[in-house]
């Protein structure tokens, strides 16, 4: 072989060596992996004084984890009973925590720290929920507990964002001017649990308390109370307290207006009842205007109602206003499937800016037919006539349908389509709606409402009949 042959030859196999080399090298070559994810909570290793400790006289505590931990908003998350003054300072450096007590102790009581969610690992925020610290400036450790649910008596349903608290005096302005004794927070189903508790008598409340003032000061918030004050000692019996807002809260204001209306904006700003989807006219519910600021004057004479095409004059029919000024109805016995004009001069209403309409304007609608509705028959079994129940269909946490239960059927021959909850309500003055409690020199507890378990899927042109069993 001469040499011109046998330097392709040699190349070749430098070529496939090189390939080699670099395959089995470099591509077994594997950065070091790390060990599994930390998952755990951090550990407490020594706490001074010992949990638990009797005849407490110090006012720092100091704990040791097993790693470094962060603390996330103590003020928020921890929960401090008896409840201080002023709320204890912590500091964190590394794997230790210390808390430093502001308030004096009082002598022989017993008090514990939650921690709640504010204990955290520094790398991963892996939370030690609900870490609970115990100590008594007396010779024994209190040991009784006291439990219980809040629901909302509206609806039923729980809200876990309030708060229960225990106080000692029994005068209804106690829960205004004094600070709570205890508090306790609700899990998601709506209960509480007070422990450590010493024995005594105690006045209970629930509110809802965001700022943690723990004073009930604003009527438009959620609250509760317990008919009769709670005897704290072996075995006390939970109690049941029913939430309610006793006025609604009131409505957001804009100087620009809403929907986008400027200051310089005169025009009259409303909207219609009529159903959203095709602008038809419900046959069980009545029209109403709904204006976005309160209506300073408002002439029927200058709405001018009739129907068909041939726009004939509707008589039969009145108009009525309600307090807030802002919402008028129109009464009417509707007929289906018709058509139906209101036509509206430019000053048919004014409101409390002087605004008008910029010029006449009509609005035109149909009814819906009655093939558009479902027959609606509901048996049931277990009612309590005694309690004057009122059946609420609810949409979107709305009360969409209402009906008082004279007896242990319900027959509708008309009843809109759709998918409903169902509630039952106690409809103690016989007013056919819900009632909130009032309780500063009253003590009158909310009418309550309580879910039904079953929905109820309603359907157009069919007879829907169901038994409910209570």
């Amino acid at each position: 072989m001469n040499l011109r042959n046998i330097i392709p030859v040699l190349f070749a196999g430098l070529i496939i060596l090189i390939s080699v080399l670099s395959g089995t090298g470099c591509a077994n070559i594997v950065p070091p992996q790390g060990g599994p994810r930390d998952s755990l909570p951090p550990v407490l290793i020594k706490v001074t004084p010992p949990d638990s400790s009797v005849n407490f006289a110090t006012n720092r505590i100091n704990f040791s984890f097993n790693e470094y931990i962060d603390i996330d908003n103590f003020l928020q998350n921890a929960i401090i009973s008896p409840i201080p003054k002023s709320m204890p300072q912590p500091t964190r450096k590394l794997n230790t925590l210390s808390i430093r007590l502001k308030d004096s102790l009082e002598p022989n009581t017993t008090y514990t720290i939650n921690f709640g969610k504010s204990i955290k690992d520094f790398n991963e925020g892996n939370i030690m929920k609900d870490f609970t610290y115990v100590f008594s400036t007396g010779r024994v450790i209190d040991s009784l507990s006291f439990a219980g649910s809040v629901i909302l008596a509206e609806t039923g349903k729980t809200d876990s964002t309030l708060i229960v608290i225990l106080h000692k005096k029994s005068e209804d302005s106690a829960v205004v001017k004094e600070r709570p004794r205890y508090m306790a927070k609700l899990d998601n189903k709506g209960n509480f649990v007070f422990h450590n508790l010493p024995a005594g008598t105690f006045y209970v409340y629930a509110l809802d308390d965001a700022a943690r003032t723990y004073r009930y000061l604003d009527n438009r918030k959620l609250f509760a109370f317990a008919d009769s004050p709670v005897i704290v000692q072996r075995d006390t019996k939970p109690v049941i307290l029913y939430a309610y807002a006793e006025a609604k809260p009131k409505p957001t204001t804009s100087t620009t207006g809403s929907q986008g209306q400027s200051a310089t904006d005169k025009r009259l700003k409303f909207q219609t009842s009529l159903r959203s989807g095709n602008k038809s006219q419900d046959l069980l519910q009545q029209f109403s205007f709904i204006f976005d600021r309160p209506v300073r004057q408002f002439d029927s004479a200058k709405v001018h109602f009739s129907t068909d095409s041939a726009y004939i004059p509707e008589r039969g029919y009145s108009w009525s206003i309600d307090t807030s000024k802002k919402k008028i109805t129109l009464a009417c016995s509707w007929r289906e499937n018709t058509l139906y004009h209101l036509i509206l001069e430019k000053d048919f209403a004014t409101d409390t800016l002087n605004h008008q309409l910029l010029k006449a304007d009509t609005i035109t609608f149909r009814t819906m037919k009655n093939s558009d509705y479902g027959k609606l028959m509901i048996r049931f079994r277990n009612l309590d006539l005694t309690k004057n129940p009122v059946l609420q269909f609810v949409q979107s946490g709305e009360v969409e349908s209402s009906f008082p239960l004279t007896s242990t059927t319900l027959s509708q021959d008309l009843f809109l389509p759709g998918e409903y909850d169902l509630r039952i309500l106690n409809d103690a003055n016989k007013n056919g709606i819900w009632d909130p409690g009032s309780f500063f020199g009253k003590h009158r507890q909310p009418e309550i409402a309580k879910p039904i378990e079953r929905k109820l899927t309603i359907k157009s042109n069919w007879d829907n009949e169901f038994e409910i069993k209570l």
